[in-house]
């Protein structure tokens, strides 16, 4: 067994947590624009705040997107020798729970595996909460599976 793949396993089941971000209406406005999704529940302040949302939300694939930028600390942490990491899938994805534009989110990251493919060449899944800062209910929760190569 490799002394990397050592080291991580000894991390299984270890919960680390990203640093909080602001997701403001900005940055949903910038989102919706490259996605073309201008759903008004993302984008009209007045009319959304009709709904049972009381206001603007985030979409689900802008949260789902920014875990790439939560992630990055974590992962810089557990693969200090890294030189490339690809992302290679999820098994599963849930939205959860709306995020309202100017909420704090923060990923909750746990090591669920790991296996060294072949020299150099690891696989992780971690099993990922997005949490909104005062509420219970996390935005999603998935299962991703990352390649790093060393």
């Amino acid at each position: 067994m490799s002394e990397t793949l050592a080291r991580l396993q000894a991390e299984l089941g270890v919960t680390r947590h990203s640093d909080w971000l602001t997701v403001d209406q900005a940055m949903i406005d910038r989102f919706s624009d490259v996605t073309m999704d201008r759903q008004y529940i993302h984008v009209d302040p007045i009319r959304a705040r009709e709904t049972r949302f009381g206001g603007t939300i985030a979409h689900g694939f802008l949260i789902l997107s920014l875990l790439a930028h939560l992630e990055q600390k974590i992962a810089e942490a557990r693969w200090p020798d890294v030189q490339m990491g690809v992302n290679y899938g999820f098994d599963r994805i849930r939205f959860v729970a709306p995020v309202r534009a100017g909420s704090r989110i923060r990923a909750a990251s746990t090591l669920a595996s790991v296996r060294e493919k072949s020299p150099g060449q690891f696989e992780q899944s971690l099993d990922i909460r997005v949490e909104v800062e005062g509420e219970e209910k996390p935005a999603i929760v998935a299962r991703w599976i990352t390649q790093y190569f060393i």
